[in-house]
């Protein structure tokens, strides 16, 4: 693969707080390597603001290799960029031009508030997940676990649910703000197996009761959701989400 520099433009999204308005600057980086991940760019950005005695800008991340979603970043309309399946820190640079200007922006849901520039408060997950609370099964060690006999479309189901990294990417792209995609990839997971079976109906009430709360959208089933996530989590898990609830509400007591 062509090894190349280039020069770019960046607006990125400044805000110094929740109350503050915010706006964008614009800033010019030169002789970034095609070979840079999005996150090194800005590491360079930041060096060039500090050097000039300005403040660094306020971006969220952590393990940079595609697994925690801590990098949060909406890169010219699309959350985490252009490239599918893919967090802000795996898209490397040679998903641009030279002389390309880029817009960066952070989530933008009235649940995810922006504590600084481009970083958001997504604890309303935390609390969602939260509100799910715990598996009261006794789940042995790892050897047990071969004990228990499950079918194998329902744990294949129910793994590619758990990999869900709650990045938000798909409330970000949601017109209403939506977190059924995540909520349900929560409830799928555990539902699925039978280690789930116990909490069942309380766990999906009390998450809905929850992301409710908290002034997540409702979901119109556009699909934005799993088009962006870079998990590509299944908009079948909405599905089995709506049945969850449905069927826990019919039966729940009166």
């Amino acid at each position: 693969m062509e090894h190349y520099n280039m020069n770019l433009t960046l607006k990125v999204w400044r805000q110094k707080n929740k109350e503050d308005k915010g706006g964008f600057q614009t800033f010019q980086v030169k002789d970034i390597s095609s070979e840079m991940s999005f996150l090194e760019m800005l590491d360079i950005l930041n060096e060039q603001l500090i050097n000039e005695g300005k403040d660094a800008i306020a971006f969220d991340h952590d393990c940079r290799e595609g697994i925690c979603g801590t990098c949060s970043l909406y890169i010219n309309g699309k959350p985490h960029g252009e490239w599918k399946g893919n967090t802000t820190c795996q898209l490397h640079m040679r998903a641009f031009k030279d002389g390309e200007t880029i817009t960066i922006e952070p989530w933008r849901a009235n649940a995810f508030p922006v504590i600084k520039d481009l970083v958001v408060d997504r604890s309303s997950f935390d609390r969602i997940i939260q509100a799910g609370g715990y598996v009261s099964v006794n789940t042995g060690n790892a050897m047990d676990g071969n004990c228990l006999p499950i079918d194998k479309n329902r744990a294949d189901d129910s793994f590619a649910a758990a990999m869900c990294i709650g990045c938000g990417a798909c409330v970000a792209a949601c017109k209403n703000s939506s977190a059924m995609l995540f909520v349900s990839a929560k409830v799928s997971h555990l539902a699925l197996l039978p280690q789930g079976e116990p909490e069942k109906r309380s766990r999906v009430m009390n998450m809905i009761a929850q992301m409710d709360k908290e002034g997540f959208g409702a979901c119109t089933n556009t699909g934005a959701c799993e088009a962006t996530c870079p998990k590509e989590i299944s908009l079948s898990n909405i599905s089995r989400l709506n049945k969850e609830y449905l069927f826990a509400s019919l039966t729940a007591d009166k």
